[in-house]
């Protein structure tokens, strides 16, 4: 135990059923700023505290058992920012991506990515396609890294691709059901999320992933994300372990 009484990791993780260890984390990695601002940094060195985080979520979510993890990396609306952070995030994500792809490779992650990352800069491009290669049949843990990613974009490319397959008559429109959609979604063959994670103390989603988090459990951290460690993922699965998941329906 922590000298204020609270528990500490060893005694989180004992307390952890590996059984019912949630499949697929989804987690919006927020608070980068804030949490540079606090120390009087730059932001740029918000987002490199922020991608060490991720790192060692990847590397405790694979300990524990988790399937799948999701990262909001990138959104579609983060363009907006100035130039020079938005050059500073994709020089960074360059520079993680090759940092990291031979221990991702040695530890079993398939790396993959969900948004248009096909409208990143080509440098980032050609490091997500060399990393999306080399780990491709991995399977420890798959992580999706969200690049350009808006789930309202989503929504609207999975209601284009439904309509060429209606066009060239593929698809009758009266066939068209939830699985339907979920196989047009950036996210097709990927269960949807157990538990979202969302830190900063934020009560929103931003546009991430709307139509999978339907039945998601949330949990909501003040911690910064760059100070998102493997104590608060404990905390998040043990949470996530306690609640009553009923899909809408009754436990009786």
């Amino acid at each position: 135990m922590g000298r204020d009484g609270s528990a500490d990791e060893k005694t989180l993780v004992q307390m952890l059923d590996r059984e019912r260890v949630p499949a697929h984390v989804a987690v919006i990695m927020d608070g980068n700023g804030r949490w540079a601002q606090k120390r009087g940094l730059p932001r740029a060195a918000g987002h490199r505290a922020g991608a060490e985080a991720l790192r060692e979520v990847v590397r405790f979510s694979a300990e524990l058992g988790v399937r799948f993890l999701t990262a909001y990396t990138f959104s579609t609306e983060n363009w907006k920012r100035p130039r020079a952070e938005v050059d500073g995030l994709m020089s960074l994500l360059v520079e993680y991506v090759y940092k990291e792809l031979e221990e991702m490779h040695s530890q079993g992650v398939c790396l993959r990515t969900i948004g248009r990352p096909e409208e990143l800069p080509p440098d980032a491009r050609e490091a997500l396609a060399e990393a999306v290669a080399r780990t491709r049949d991995n399977s420890r843990i798959v992580v999706n890294l969200a690049l350009n990613y808006g789930g309202r974009r989503e929504l609207v490319d999975a209601v284009r691709r439904l309509g060429v397959e209606i066009r060239s008559g593929r698809l009758n429109p009266g066939d068209i059901d939830e699985e339907t959609v979920q196989s047009a979604l950036y996210t097709a063959g990927i269960p949807d999320p157990d538990l979202l994670i969302r830190p900063a103390g934020e009560f929103r989603i931003s546009n991430f992933m709307l139509w999978q988090l339907a039945y998601t459990e949330f949990w909501v951290t003040p911690v910064l994300w760059p100070d998102f460690g493997r104590i608060h993922l404990a905390q998040a699965l043990l949470e996530f372990q306690r609640r009553d998941r009923r899909y809408g329906g009754l436990n009786i």
